[in-house]
């Protein structure tokens, strides 16, 4: 399996463009199978995620092509339904395809899928959504089929916000007869990114960004081209990651609506931040200020997705911080990692109270998720002497080629690869 190598202790400096969101584009690829002919979607980042669902999509009958940052996705020659149990064993986010292919289809058959062992993450809200609208499921082991002569609009309400679940059922409801509202909607801005895509393909969605989305069905909808949203949490990485190091960063390419949660936690914690259209700067020269509590809760509070980075600069700070995760119970596996660096952690239930410690020493560790693996990213970049972090395609999943990324930024990181015997 490969490796990173870093040479921690360099602050980071330079200018960086931000990837298109992983959390976007995947809906979105999903999407595509609702308009039957070829579909352009650019600003698509080159990661493992997004090769497993182009393998799906291919799997299913559709021509798909990924270069430059642009999928070209034919989806016309789809013939089939039935997602491979293989494929979805990889990925967590191939569950979105339920909705787009019961629409398209009438039918499907797909399995428990896979993904990070963050905690659990039931599909049982994607199940009574589509249930809602018509669908007859059945569930044999991992292996669920749908069905539906027809879809039919509902009002549907959430007990939780979860954003597969919102946007699977506004996939299907799209081509469903009538009118389908979702009431305590999740509110990312990946959702909203759904809704735009949706619409250019002639949908009648309106409300992502808030609570209630209301779907007007179509019977039909046209192939467009479209353009995905930056990666907010690549771009939080990258500003946690300069402030870690006491370096100063610039980001273009962001949205800084996105990352407001984020921002007023740096600034809490004495980086200085500037936003200027799309573009962040980030600098720190000085040791971080303890944080007194943060509280991960769905979007548009603080994102689960970014708690263990910035629990990295909290590790550094001077004063006790104290971290809540309430999103995913399993979350908080990279504390014993960041504890062979020498962090002063303790974890009580879903809670880490940080002690601050002048600085982390280089260590071999273990990503166990996507979002730990970049955590013990930043804390080898700031710790003092070499650091090897393994079981890096978790990292792979979210971030392009992050090695390359990170020493455009001066970091001195390098990817080994085991060499293959003969």
């Amino acid at each position: 399996m490969d490796k990173l190598v870093i040479e921690g202790g360099k602050p980071l400096s330079g200018t960086i463009v931000i990837q298109g969101a992983k959390n976007a584009a995947l809906p979105i690829l999903a999407a595509s199978l609702l308009a039957e002919g070829t579909t352009t979607i650019d600003h698509v980042p080159e990661l493992l995620d997004i090769d497993v669902m182009l393998n799906i999509l291919r799997e299913l009958g559709c021509r798909a092509e990924h270069s430059g940052g642009t999928v070209v996705l034919d989806t016309e020659t789809a013939h089939t339904s039935h997602v491979p149990e293989s494929l979805m064993r990889q990925m967590r986010s191939s569950i979105f395809l339920m909705g787009p292919l019961l629409a398209r289809f009438g039918e499907t058959q797909v399995y428990l899928p896979g993904g990070c062992a963050i905690g659990e993450r039931k599909i049982d809200l994607h199940l009574e959504g589509l249930k809602a609208l018509g669908a007859e499921i059945e569930e044999f082991g991992n292996r669920i089929i749908c069905r539906a002569d027809k879809l039919l609009g509902a009002d549907i309400h959430l007990s939780f916000p979860s954003v597969g679940a919102t946007e699977n059922i506004m996939m299907a409801a799209a081509l469903a007869e009538g009118r389908t509202t979702i009431s305590n909607a999740a509110r990312e801005p990946e959702i909203q990114d759904l809704q735009r895509f949706l619409n250019a393909m002639g949908a009648k969605i309106m409300g992502a960004g808030t609570d209630t989305i209301t779907i007007d069905g179509v019977q039909s909808l046209t192939p467009c081209r479209y353009k995905v949203i930056p990666d907010r949490i690549v771009a939080g990485t990258i500003m946690v990651a300069a402030a870690a190091t006491r370096g100063h960063v610039t980001l273009q390419n962001t949205q800084p609506a996105h990352l407001s949660s984020l921002i007023h936690v740096l600034r809490r914690a004495g980086v200085q931040i500037v936003v200027d259209g799309d573009i962040i700067k980030v600098g720190s020269a000085a040791r971080p200020k303890a944080v007194e509590r943060i509280v991960t809760s769905p979007y548009p509070a603080f994102p689960t997705d970014l708690q263990s980075q910035v629990m990295v600069l909290l590790t550094l700070a001077d004063g006790v911080s104290v971290l809540k995760e309430t999103i995913f119970e399993g979350r908080l596996k990279h504390v014993d990692e960041l504890s062979r660096m020498g962090a002063d952690i303790r974890v009580d239930m879903n809670a880490a109270f940080i002690r601050g410690v002048p600085r982390l020493y280089g260590a071999t560790v273990e990503a166990t998720d996507l979002r730990a693996g970049a955590a013990l990213v930043i804390a080898g970049l700031a710790a003092q002497g070499k650091t090897v972090v393994e079981q890096i395609h978790h990292i792979d999943r979210g971030y392009e080629k992050i090695e390359t990324m990170l020493s455009r930024l001066g970091a001195r990181i390098s990817r080994y690869s085991p060499v293959p015997n003969n």
